[in-house]
């Protein structure tokens, strides 16, 4: 039998933007190289995760500074050579910044969704489209959930468990959300109080040079007591559509509010581990659940 072969992963996006006429226009690349119009995207990093990925590689393929919203679908293909790729796509809004020539794409069109599904080479980034068609952008908010980082364990922290602090790994985590969550719009923060789940958000804090608001229906003890109140809190955060708002919580709070929140609007949740630093990404349609992407920690212990 030969070597297994690895797969090659990359992240990719529909870039849009709001227009008038066509209630929003998507950007497609020409790559002279491949003489192809295609959805912008391109390989993962070592270590990098997958929408760190799309958001690096927007930028450089169009020059444009970009705010990552929901997930929209993993294509899965074969090279030329017979190794497996395997791509994510987000719905991806332009924030700012303008098009600029490189070596990799000469070109970039603003067109209406079925102008570009109809220009577009390939029938893989046409089904991403038809994704992206699906579920109309503009009206759509997102709302970011963390798990709080690494912190040790009860059993060997001997003072008060509200005070556990994060362990060193647990801050290496909340260092690598504070590049991660940005890419999504986050910059209200929230946290359970306990200090662990505020120091998960504290990097991100002092490089947004904003506070963390406390939000004590979130601990765990809190939620067992009263999860209707946990629940309902969450939800109000969540029709706050002005800002993009972050919340920070603990391993026996996320799993039981999304499963109520999920049933409650009809909506479908990933399988996930739900570990610690993990990320959910809500997207809410007039404070109803339309969406919830789950992305793995940064740094898995």
């Amino acid at each position: 039998m030969g070597r297994p072969t690895r797969t090659v992963w990359a992240g990719g996006g529909v870039l849009w933007k709001s227009s008038k006429s066509a209630g929003v226009k998507v950007a497609l690349v020409h790559r002279p190289r491949y003489d192809d119009w295609s959805l912008p995207k391109g390989k993962a990093e070592p270590g990098e995760i997958l929408p760190v990925t799309a958001a690096r590689e927007l930028v450089e393929e169009t020059g444009y500074e970009v705010r990552i919203g929901h997930h929209l679908q993993t294509v899965a293909y074969r090279l030329g050579s017979g190794t497996p790729k395997r791509v994510g796509y987000w719905a991806t809004e332009a924030v700012g910044g303008g098009f600029k020539t490189s070596h990799e794409c000469d070109d970039l069109k603003w067109l209406s969704v079925p102008d570009a599904i109809t220009k577009v080479s390939y029938d893989a980034d046409r089904s991403v489209l038809h994704t992206f068609a699906a579920r109309p952008v503009r009206d759509l908010h997102t709302t970011i959930l963390v798990r709080h980082a690494w912190a040790g364990t009860s059993e060997e922290w001997d003072g008060d468990d509200r005070l556990r602090p994060l362990d060193d790994c647990g801050e290496q985590q909340a260092a690598a959300l504070r590049e991660l969550i940005p890419l999504f719009g986050g910059h209200r923060l929230h946290a359970a109080d306990r200090t662990r789940c505020v120091q998960t958000l504290t990097p991100l804090a002092e490089s947004l040079r904003t506070d963390i608001k406390l939000e004590p229906t979130l601990s765990e003890e809190a939620f067992a007591a009263d999860p209707a109140a946990g629940y309902e809190r969450m939800r109000r955060i969540g029709r706050k559509t002005g800002s993009i708002h972050v919340v920070c919580s603990q391993g026996g709070v996320i799993p039981g509010l999304l499963r109520r929140w999920a049933a409650v609007d009809g909506v479908g949740l990933p399988a996930s581990d739900n570990l610690k630093g993990s990320v959910w990404i809500l997207t809410t349609r007039d404070g109803d659940l339309v969406a919830a992407d789950h992305i793995p920690s940064p740094l898995v212990r």
